[in-house]
């Protein structure tokens, strides 16, 4: 697995670091320091690209969490 590889899978799928994570069955620790410590210094370029993904994702989180805990309390799916 290649740092660059996680990188445009991030990308190309909009996932989260988590969905990354189990994508790559790698923790959720190790593929936060591929995007965020290691990338910049590979690809700058992609990093930046990484990081719009990454603001993305933190600005959006508050919504999955509530999705999830009203899918946990009310047995709804959760999308």
């Amino acid at each position: 697995m290649d740092i660059i590889e996680v990188a445009k899978y991030y990308l190309e799928n909009q996932t989260t670091v988590r969905e990354c994570a189990k994508h790559f069955g790698k923790s959720k620790s190790t593929i936060h320091n591929y995007l965020h410590i290691m990338l910049p210094k590979l690809s700058p370029s992609l990093y930046k690209k990484v990081s719009v993904q990454a603001q993305l994702n933190f600005n959006e989180k508050h919504i999955r969490g509530g999705i999830a805990t009203r899918a946990k309390y009310h047995s709804i799916p959760c999308t």
